[in-house]
C-alpha cells in the first residue's frame, strides 16, 4: 500500500496517539490533531509527523483547521473523528452549544463537512469514534441537542456518541455514490485518562485501581486501524457501526433514517 494521508484528531493521547503510532509504522503519513500544544507536538515529533492544534469546544477553531488542512494536503484518504470526551456539570461553549454535544458532534460534523469536497475526490475513509454508551445512556431529543431539558454527564455523552453513529450512516447515505466509505466503532473500556475532569462516576473506574479491568490504548485503537487499513466493501460494511471488528448492535435509533437525516440538516443548520 503507497504512503495516504491520514488524519486523527485527538490524537495528541490514548488511542489516537496508539493509533498514529502503528499507521505510521505501517507506513502512512499520519496527521497530529489534538487539544493540547504541548501534547500534540510531542507525538507528532516521536512519529516524524505534522501538528495541528484545535479546541473543538470552539467552531472557529474547527473552520481555521480545516484551512490549514486544505492547504496543506492535496489528498486526504482518511480522516478519523476521534476527539471527544465526558464532561461535568452542564456548560455551553462560546458558540453557545451544550459542551458535550458540540465537541463530540457538531465539531467533528463540521470538520468532515468542511473537508467534504477533498475527501471525495480522495475516495476517503471517514471513521468516527463512538462508544457502547450510545446504547446505555443514549435517546437523543431531536427538539433539545443542547439538553437545556433533561441534562447529566452520562446521557449527554450517550447522546452524542449515538449522534456519531447517526451521522455515520447519513453520511454514507448521501456519499457513498460519491466514493465515500463510512464507518463507526466502540473501542472498548481503554485505560486513558477519560472521564477525568467529568463528574461522571465513570471517573471511578478510570481514574482508581479499577482502571486494571480496561484494556490498553493500543488495543483500544484496533478497530480504528483496522477501519482505516483493512478492505472498505471487502472486509467491512460502510455505514455500520463495529466493535472489536465485527458489526454490532447500536441504539434502536440509530437505524431510524428520518432521524439520522433530521440530525444531519439540523447539524448543517447550527455550524451555518
Amino acid at each position: 500500500m503507497s504512503e495516504r494521508t491520514i488524519v486523527i484528531t485527538g490524537a495528541s493521547d490514548g488511542i489516537g496517539a496508539a493509533a498514529a503510532r502503528e499507521l505510521t509504522r505501517a507506513g502512512d503519513r499520519v496527521v497530529v490533531v489534538g487539544r493540547s500544544p504541548e501534547k500534540t507536538r510531542a507525538v507528532a515529533s516521536e512519529l516524524g509527523a505534522e501538528a495541528f492544534q484545535a479546541d473543538f469546544a470552539r467552531l472557529d477553531d474547527v473552520r481555521a483547521l480545516a484551512d490549514r488542512l486544505l492547504e496543506a494536503y492535496p489528498r486526504i484518504d482518511v480522516l478519523a473523528n476521534n476527539a471527544g470526551g465526558i464532561m461535568g456539570a452542564r456548560a455551553e461553549t462560546v458558540d453557545g452549544h451544550e459542551k458535550t454535544f458540540q465537541v463530540n458532534h457538531l465539531a467533528p460534523f463540521l470538520l468532515t463537512t468542511l473537508l467534504l469536497d477533498r475527501l471525495i475526490e480522495s475516495n476517503a475513509r471517514v471513521i468516527t469514534t463512538s462508544s457502547v454508551a450510545n446504547s446505555t445512556f443514549g435517546h437523543l431529543e431531536i427538539d433539545d441537542l443542547d439538553a437545556h431539558g433533561k441534562y447529566s454527564p452520562n446521557k449527554a455523552y450517550g447522546d452524542s456518541k449515538l449522534a456519531n453513529i447517526l451521522f455515520t450512516k447519513e453520511l454514507h447515505t448521501r456519499y457513498a455514490a460519491r466514493g465515500i466509505t463510512t464507518a463507526s466503532f466502540h473501542p472498548g473500556g481503554v485505560a486513558t485518562n477519560f472521564a477525568a475532569d467529568s463528574t461522571s462516576p465513570m471517573r471511578f473506574i478510570y481514574n482508581t485501581v479499577l482502571r486494571r479491568v480496561l484494556i490498553s490504548p493500543e488495543n483500544g485503537a484496533d478497530t480504528l486501524v483496522w477501519l482505516a487499513t483493512a478492505e472498505p466493501g471487502t472486509d467491512w460494511v460502510s455505514g455500520e457501526y463495529y466493535v472489536k471488528r465485527k458489526i454490532a448492535k447500536a441504539n434502536a435509533q440509530a437505524y431510524d433514517a428520518d432521524l439520522a437525516r433530521e440530525l444531519w440538516d439540523r447539524s448543517a443548520a447550527t455550524v451555518g
